[in-house]
């Protein structure tokens, strides 16, 4: 399913859903950030998704960086919670989601890199190449707040 994501664009369409989802700034013994490029819009990306009935939120990132990157990850604290009305995701098949993220930060216990069907790749980048790459302007966001807060940002 396409979409299109709208930040603070007053042409974008009014959202008609709010769905629970979960991101992960996961990081590298030498400090890289995990990214994957997206198939749907072709930017760089943190990994994550949306909550499943019947799991925990934790459990709902551990799942989603699982199956977008190949890592098995702990939690390790709360980044932020994100919830910009401004900022909604448009698809094909008629939902306008308003964004509603919490992002954590999370280290590596196990598992190998690999590209799931979500991404067309999947890497570790040092901080100061991320500024170069194509990446959503709420997903820098994020990485900022990771790399200046120790307690939870609300936007």
């Amino acid at each position: 399913m396409g979409r299109t994501d709208y930040y603070h664009d007053p042409n974008a369409p009014t959202a008609n859903s709010l769905v629970v989802g979960g991101s992960a700034i996961v990081t590298d013994k030498d400090g890289r950030i995990l990214l994957q490029r997206r198939t749907d819009s072709g930017n760089w990306a943190l990994p994550g998704g949306t909550m499943d009935i019947g799991e925990t939120f934790a459990e709902c990132v551990i799942r989603e960086v699982k199956e977008e990157t190949g890592f098995d990850v702990a939690i390790t604290r709360i980044v932020g919670i994100y919830s910009d009305p401004a900022h909604v995701f448009a698809y094909d098949n008629g939902e306008v989601r308003q964004q509603f993220n919490i992002c954590c930060a999370c280290t590596i216990t196990g598992g190998t890199l690999t590209i799931s069907d979500e991404s067309t790749d999947v890497d570790f980048f040092p901080i100061d190449d991320i500024e170069r790459l194509q990446i959503h302007e709420t997903i820098r966001i994020r990485i900022r707040d990771h790399l200046t807060n120790t307690t939870p940002t609300l936007r």
